[in-house]
């Protein structure tokens, strides 16, 4: 069986995003918001996904797709017997009024390379998860897509008769589509269009430029940053774990999950990758979305919230055939937001530590906060002995986790540091009890036989969530146990590959086939925390063949073919890599001329 890629680039304005294949369809976009409906969507049903694409008239032809340097502007150039031609697709982003211009529209440039391509453009919207075809209005200019909430236009300066009747036509001039949902484009097509074009590539481009990199791995390490930055929703600071969902973990598996949604236990690993690269600004906004959830007076967090702070996602099944038609289930909304996952309160806790020892944060900022430090700590105490559905979110059963038992441990401290800053003594006092509460539990998952952490207590499994003991210095790096806990882990976890399963034993859905990417990349950290550079440099080296040919990463990896699966591109496999290219050049940090 040939190894499995996800063909697709991803473009995004922080106020949609979405996915295009290398034949130029549009295989997902979500409008007016992340999680809201596909107008298109292929990706998981040929026949109900609608279509958006411009595609020759040959049966046999190649593609070759790339993004600007250092942008999210992506160019698909078509090369036929006729000919060859290029699609640029953007969606505007720059600086206007003291504000961010990140319209829901999406821009397409056409362009004749060579010879004399014939093309189709065809464009046909759905709504509701392709329950609808749109119906159509023709303008002069323009064709109007009704039957959502508000309109979506397409404004071009190609012939509309051929779009409508489905004609292939000679590409011999340089054509604008221009889709928008809402407010339409009003103003000229082609100078507007173009004028977008040179500000959003310009915007990219000096962002890249204020982000603070090393020269290890310089092209991943942006192309990373660029798609972690377009998976933040800005309007609330909400980052969710992917635009997808219900790509599965494996063929046929019925793992498919719905990931367009913000978990409060990627928190930390997000907030610490925008600060390794130097941008506050993402930061600061992901800070006012957790200060949102957690001023809400609810008995518990939840794992995961909608990108405006909802905490009910019900989770359904669409009759969609799924990707690559067999798929099945299609899911929306996610159930996980009714797990108990007791790791949420440290990881806030640790989130909110910059707040104190990062002087770009003001007072203001911290208003209230000795009461969200309480109350958050509070449920640490109040959860000690509780088991949970731990951050893989088990399904059918509760356990003590070594992982949740950390992130009390860490987020105690965390609160324990930042009552020091506060001079609060009786709650500096009260984290510190709960930091020693933590530890004895952690300890209760030591296997003195095998020198390992398992985990979770009484337990025998290993579980690579147990690696961020040595990350997160609960073990010194130095020591001999944090070298041997290492040890096990790789016997039993690692792939001949470099790859990393989450665990081995049988779950819910029974043992998991595919490789968790973000695994294999606390791998590489807790070698360079451990000292052995050089190996964490292989294994870095090792895991980007795993990108796809943009360099964008999913979420699991077949160790036997090397195939891409789950969701696309993963907000977090990217993080994943950011954080352990940081902690490698840490340890390598010294001048490039040498």
């Amino acid at each position: 069986m040939a190894k499995h890629t996800y063909d697709m680039g991803l473009i995004g304005n922080c106020a949609y995003l979405a996915l295009i294949h290398k034949d130029t369809s549009i295989e997902w976009l979500c409008w007016p918001r992340f999680d809201s409906s596909f107008v298109f969507g292929p990706l998981l049903d040929q026949k109900k996904g609608g279509e958006y694409s411009i595609k020759p008239d040959a049966e046999h032809f190649t593609s070759h797709q790339y993004y600007m340097e250092n942008t999210n502007i992506l160019c698909t150039e078509i090369t036929c017997q006729e000919g060859s031609y290029r699609v640029t697709d953007f969606a505007p982003r720059f600086r206007q009024h003291q504000r961010y211009y990140k319209p829901l529209m999406l821009v397409r440039k056409v362009e004749p390379l060579s010879g004399s391509p014939r093309i189709k453009a065809t464009c046909r919207p759905v709504g509701n998860y392709g329950e609808f075809p749109l119906s159509r209005r023709r303008s002069s200019n323009h064709i109007a897509f009704l039957g959502l909430d508000e309109e979506v236009r397409l404004t071009t300066n190609a012939s509309l008769s051929y779009i409508l009747e489905d004609q292939y036509f000679v590409l011999n001039e340089t054509l604008y589509f221009v889709l928008t949902y809402g407010a339409p484009l009003e103003a000229n097509l082609e100078s507007t269009a173009e004028a977008f074009l040179s500000q959003t590539r310009r915007y990219w481009r000096n962002w890249v430029k204020n982000t603070s990199i090393s020269n290890f791995f310089q092209d991943q390490v942006i192309r990373s940053a660029l798609a972690l930055k377009i998976h933040q929703y800005e309007d609330t600071g909400a980052i969710i774990a992917s635009p997808t969902t219900s790509l599965p973990e494996h063929p046929g598996s019925g793992r498919n999950w719905d990931y367009r949604f913000c978990w409060m236990r990627d928190t930390y690993y997000i907030l610490n990758a925008f600060n390794n690269i130097g941008h506050f600004e993402e930061m600061e906004r992901y800070f006012h979305f957790i200060a949102n959830i957690t001023a809400k007076d609810t008995q518990r967090y939840q794992p995961l919230y909608s990108i405006s702070g909802q905490s009910k996602l019900t989770e359904l099944e669409l009759e969609l055939e799924g990707y690559l038609g067999n798929n099945r289930p299609v899911r929306i909304g996610n159930d996980a937001y009714t797990h108990i996952q007791n790791d949420v309160y440290g990881q806030i806790l640790v989130a909110l530590l910059p707040l104190y020892i990062d002087r770009r944060f003001n007072d203001e900022e911290r208003i209230e906060s000795r009461k969200l430090i309480s109350k958050t700590l509070k449920k640490i105490q109040q959860t000690m002995n509780e088991p949970d559905a731990g951050l893989w979110e088990f399904r059918d059963f509760a356990q003590y986790h070594c992982y949740t038992y950390l992130f009390h441990w860490a987020g105690s401290a965390a609160a324990r540091n930042i009552a020091r800053h506060m001079g609060d003594r009786e709650l500096e006092q009260q984290a510190n009890q709960l930091m020693q509460e933590a530890s004895s539990k952690i300890e209760e998952c030591f296997d003195p036989q095998r020198g390992v952490y398992t985990q979770a207590i009484g337990k025998h499994h290993l579980d690579a969530s147990t690696l961020q003991l040595i990350m997160m210095h609960y073990l010194d790096p130095s020591s001999d146990r944090a070298k041997t806990h290492l040890a096990e882990m790789e016997k039993e976890l690692k792939t001949p590959e470099g790859l990393f399963y989450r665990y081995k034993h049988a779950d819910d859905f029974g043992v998991p086939q595919s490789t968790f990417l973000i695994c294999a990349f606390w791998y590489i950290e807790a070698l360079a925390c451990v000292g052995r550079i050089d190996e964490a440099v292989r294994e870095f080296e090792s895991i980007l063949k795993y990108t796809n040919h943009l360099g964008l990463l999913s979420e699991d990896v077949d160790s036997r073919d090397g195939s891409q699966w789950g969701n696309f591109p993963q907000a977090y496999s990217h993080v994943g890599l950011l954080n352990a290219v940081y902690r490698i050049s840490k340890q390598l940090d010294r001048p490039s001329f040498l």
